[in-house]
């Protein structure tokens, strides 16, 4: 049954249940999955008869009294009412919005996500890549960080992240500034602007792309709903890119998340003498695949056919030579003319084949003549070789220029 048939029951029972279980507990879940959220947050109240939800004795009994003041405190009501008025709304599992990849995380599942921004989050999250990293990133983390968001969200991906200050603040800025779609999972409400020196940004966010928490509004984060969200970051995205972070940051968290999660992890490599690097490096050890910019990325995460470019050097207009005319180009010496007979041996063919290939490689400004041997010809900073400008070899590249 959809949460809407019940004419918003389900909804009101789950908007109620965030003000009562932390996200990412998952007794909390194992009860909702078996008495329901209307019957739980009912049995939790004291509304209906019964003796609740089975604990254990000691602390467990303490936990369960915690749970029910919070669900005695809780109004769901008004915090609909407040999202409402914010602009945005509240969606549950069984919706038409849910992503139903979050039920990979099992009774670790969100009871619900507040989200402000018009954008559908099922259909945005089909195509999204988490970024992640250090907060105090250096200025090499933060460049790769917006290069790579602005690189995939031209491609037409989401790019996900979580509002904080660092990687996370230079993904969305980059995605943003491209045009592009970015969403942010927050570790509080999402009408509260946290960190504060991101409240442009974040105002940016909810106008340009989505807002994404599993707290009510008017809540505040705390250091454990931070490492908790971040299962959330893993849990929405194909994959997860760590741009720049330390042994202990929490980027690694959502990282190791994402690999249980079986979606695709990746990480940019650095200065190896760099302690911002020194936990991506540690994941491309294991399981995490090393990219360097957007191309590499949809590669690997992207449907088929989303190749990235081949990688090589520039092409030079030697590689496009004949392999026994390279041969001879090769056989010259630097600085000096030399003999056919001592190209022959050098190069191990005849006479008359080394002929043939010092005239072509004349007619391509190679070589020149000088009395009864041959040498290159001299380029004009000195080195052997012959000029990009030199017609011959742009004939020989079909009229693309070339670099020596």
């Amino acid at each position: 049954m959809s949460p809407e048939a019940d004419g918003g029951a389900e909804l009101r029972a789950r908007a109620a249940l965030t003000r009562v279980l932390e996200p990412g507990d998952e007794l909390g879940g194992r009860w909702l999955r078996q008495w329901g959220a209307v019957r739980l947050i009912r049995l939790l109240t004291g509304a209906e008869p019964g003796a609740g939800p089975g604990v254990p004795a000691g602390a467990g009994a303490e936990r369960l009294a915690g749970y029910r003041r919070r669900a005695a405190a809780a109004d769901p009501e008004r915090d609909l009412a407040l999202i409402a008025e914010a602009g945005g709304r509240f969606v549950v599992p069984g919706s038409a919005e849910w992503p139903s990849q979050l039920d990979d995380l099992g009774d670790a599942r969100p009871v619900g996500l507040w989200l402000r921004g018009s954008p559908s989050l099922r259909i945005w999250a089909l195509r999204s890549i988490a970024l992640v990293g250090a907060r105090a990133c250096t200025p090499y983390g933060a460049h790769m960080a917006q290069t790579l968001a602005a690189g995939l969200a031209e491609r037409g991906w989401v790019v996900v992240s979580g509002a904080a200050y660092g990687i996370d603040g230079a993904a969305h800025r980059g995605a943003l500034a491209s045009g592009g779609a970015t969403a942010a999972v927050l570790a509080c409400g999402t009408d509260v602007p946290y960190p504060r020196g991101h409240a442009g940004l974040i105002g940016r966010i909810a106008q340009q792309g989505l807002l994404i928490g599993e707290l009510p509004p008017g809540s505040h984060p705390t250091p454990s709903r931070f490492v908790l969200r971040n299962r959330v970051i893993a849990g929405l995205t194909r994959g997860t890119v760590v741009v720049e972070a330390a042994y202990r940051s929490g980027s690694l968290v959502t990282a190791r998340r994402a690999q249980e999660l079986g979606r695709f992890v990746m990480g940019v490599p650095g200065p190896a003498t760099s302690g911002l690097s020194a936990g991506v490096h540690e994941l491309l050890r294991g399981e995490a695949v090393l990219v360097t910019d957007a191309a590499e990325v949809v590669e690997l995460v992207g449907g088929m056919g989303e190749l990235a470019p081949a990688r090589r050097g520039p092409v030079l207009a030697r590689d496009l030579l004949d392999p026994a005319a390279a041969r001879v180009l090769e056989a010259l010496p630097a600085g000096r003319p030399a003999t056919v007979p001592e190209l022959a041996l050098a190069a191990g063919a005849g006479t008359d084949e080394v002929i043939g290939r010092l005239y072509e490689l004349h007619s391509l400004g190679f070589v020149e003549r000088q009395g009864e041997g041959w040498q290159l010809t001299p380029r004009r900073d000195g080195a052997g070789g012959q000029t990009e400008s030199h017609p011959a070899r742009r004939s020989l590249t079909r009229g693309v220029p070339v670099k020596e």
